[in-house]
């Protein structure tokens, strides 16, 4: 995978682009657990996007192949039966706002195709990015797409911005509204159009994703301090609640990527269960 850095224009909107080749899994499903982020990213090959209800979904819904996938506060299920080459970008928080004209909040828990915000530009990049010669011509061609896209709007409030480091500090959300100048209520509303989650919803997230961090080579005991649970029980309760699962059976899965379980067996083990 190649990872690129962004270019002066977008570095209010994107933190890294990347460009990957087709790479297999050796299972079909995956639990993806909430990271707090938004991404854009475009399949090259392939039937495109599809993402399944719950585990019980043996069909699915197909996406599309260009997708933006906003902020979850939940795991969600994906294909990954095939594999495709793939191209995209790390949106930071108020990026929808100046790239397609609408707030996270309208994304958040959803993956959108691209056209529903672009229209016939989305086919356009994705054939341009399938005839590119190499990694750093799609990511120079992604670029390119996304600066003709960026629009003349105010960037974050300070004051809001300044509540990530806040929330991550674990500060209470009413100071950091007092501090932001607005009201309690504007403060929540341009936090969720900002980042697609309510400040205390996302920094649950973002508790989890420190726990992520430390919990493959500690015990869960200091991963729950270290991350800023009350003790081990909080840590599981929460762990259970966003991403399906145990901490415990999250470590003992061996992928590559702390955030994309094996989830192949969903279906069997649910219809096994109705029975």
């Amino acid at each position: 995978m190649l990872i690129a850095p962004t270019a002066v224009e977008l570095q209010s909107c994107v933190s890294a682009f990347w460009a990957s080749a087709a790479e297999p899994f050796s299972y079909a499903r995956a639990r993806v657990l909430p990271s707090g982020a938004m991404h854009l990213a475009i399949r090259l090959d392939g039937s495109g996007v599809r993402l399944y209800d719950d585990e019980r979904d043996a069909d699915g819904r197909l996406i599309a192949h260009a997708v933006v996938a906003g902020t979850r506060d939940r795991h969600y299920l994906k294909d990954v039966r095939e594999s495709s080459r793939s191209v995209g970008a790390m949106l930071l928080p108020g990026a929808t706002r100046l790239l397609f004209g609408c707030g996270a909040d309208a994304l958040a828990n959803r993956h959108v195709a691209l056209s529903d915000l672009v229209g016939d530009a989305a086919l356009r990049l994705q054939q341009a990015l399938a005839a590119a010669t190499s990694p750093a011509r799609q990511i120079a061609l992604l670029q390119a797409f996304l600066r003709r896209r960026v629009r003349p709007v105010h960037g974050l409030n300070p004051q809001v911005a300044a509540a990530f480091a806040g929330l991550a500090n674990g500060d209470r959300v009413a100071t950091l509204a007092a501090l932001s100048g607005c009201s309690h209520k504007r403060f929540i509303a341009q936090f969720r159009d900002a980042t697609g989650l309510a400040p205390k919803c996302y920094a649950r997230v973002q508790r989890l994703q420190r726990a992520l961090a430390i919990g493959a080579t500690t015990n869960w005991t200091d991963t729950a301090l270290t991350a800023g649970y009350s003790d081990q029980a909080h840590l599981n309760r929460e762990f259970r609640a966003l991403t399906g699962t145990t901490p415990q059976a999250w470590r003992a899965v061996a992928v590559p990527s702390s955030h994309h379980l094996r989830a192949d067996n969903f279906v069997k083990d649910a219809a096994r269960a109705r029975r």
